[in-house]
């Protein structure tokens, strides 16, 4: 019988849990001897009592003895260093940053698998953390700025006057984008949303939101879904068109990221300028740099002339319950679909798509062709 243990964040920020009791069930019922550190759920609303209850022994990791560990962040030097050597690892892991932390696990005999990597495909759609998480995401960046606004976003028709709409401007309709703009219309919202992929346009339109149509030559997304980095040239047109859009917007928020590289500034200091005293502005690729002059992650500042700028990291965490449960879920979809039940065994294919995507070191070595080279 393979043994799972769900590791508990050494960062106290992190509130998200990989493990509830409703997935614990699921993995039990398959046939895994599933533990976890005492407290892993607590910051979402998960009980210890309630794991007990589901089957899962509360002990740390370093009694536990697992064969598969699963957790939300990366791993440190200690934390490999614990592990026995063909353990798999399941977590985010930045791999496209983290060279150091890739050898340290492929010298260790660790087989890791980095949830950024899990291809995004139809049959990989229910392991898909970076989408489940972006999800919610885009819905909180819209309640962060509702609550920091001073105003109301819907129209409201009162004895005392008519209090008009507030102006949301959203930059990128990826998942993010497009659940910040389904939340902001359903509080009442006019909302307006830009992406260099035209494609997108008709996804816009379909959730009653004004698509801004900036011509920047051609573009286009990768295999994978992502917009395709823009040159210099089309940065700055695409910064043009803009202007006047955030300069009316009482929200704007931006979700434009660049995997594996430090996200684009498309908004700068003379674009937040012309925004109006009060006005907020989300930057949702705070951690990776930020997409707009002025960002600091973790923080919320207001500038010289009154503009908000929250630079709040994983928006995601501020909903600990339901991103815990999509997390976990999204956990539990990715162990089921390589565990063999009859054989009690986690069958690691290097043919297999999904994992020739994810699967970053094996057997003392680093298999993925991306990082092979670095190495």
């Amino acid at each position: 019988m393979k043994k799972i243990h769900a590791a508990k964040a050494a960062n106290d920020t992190e509130t998200r849990t990989p493990l509830t009791p409703e997935t614990a069930t699921k993995l039990i019922q398959s046939g895994f001897e599933v533990s976890a550190d005492p407290g892993i759920g607590l910051s979402a609303g998960y009980s210890d009592a309630a794991f007990k209850d589901a089957g899962v022994s509360l002990v740390g990791e370093q009694d536990a003895g697992p064969d598969i560990v699963i957790r939300i962040q990366k791993p440190d030097t200690e934390e490999i260093n614990r592990l026995k050597a063909g353990t798999l690892h399941v977590s985010f892991l930045d791999p496209f940053n983290e060279k150091e932390l890739i050898g340290q696990m492929a010298t260790a005999g660790i087989s890791s698998i980095s949830l950024e990597m899990i291809p995004r495909t139809t049959l990989a759609q229910k392991m898909d953390v970076l989408s489940s998480q972006a999800n919610l995401a885009g819905y909180f960046a819209v309640i962060k700025a509702a609550e920091m606004l001073g105003k109301i976003l819907p129209m409201m028709m009162t004895p005392a006057g008519t209090i008009a709409p507030a102006r949301v401007f959203i930059v990128g309709v990826g998942v993010a984008g497009l659940q910040a703009i389904a939340t902001a219309k359903r509080l009442g919202a006019q909302v307006e949303a830009f992406d260099t992929r035209p494609v997108v346009e008709e996804q816009v339109k379909s959730l009653g939101a004004k698509f801004l149509k900036i011509d920047l030559g051609e573009t286009g997304q990768t295999d994978q879904g992502y917009a395709r980095e823009l040159t210099p040239e089309q940065i700055q047109k695409q910064k043009d068109g803009m202007k006047k859009a955030c300069a009316n917007a009482d929200i704007v928020i931006t979700t434009a990221k660049l995997f594996g590289r430090p996200a684009p500034k498309i908004v700068d200091a003379d674009m937040v300028t012309a925004m109006r005293p009060g006005s907020v502005i989300v930057d949702l690729a705070a951690e990776t740099g930020g997409n707009v002059e002025g960002t600091q992650v973790g923080r919320n500042i207001v500038t010289e002339n009154g503009v908000k700028i929250i630079g709040q990291g994983k928006l995601e965490g501020a909903v600990a319950k339901d991103s815990s449960q999509m997390v976990a879920s999204n956990f539990q979809n990715l162990l089921l679909h390589f565990w063999n039940k009859e054989a009690e065994a986690l069958k690691i294919d290097l043919d297999d798509e999904i994992m020739k995507g994810c699967l970053i070191t094996h057997d003392g070595a680093v298999v993925h062709e991306r990082f092979k080279e670095d190495a």
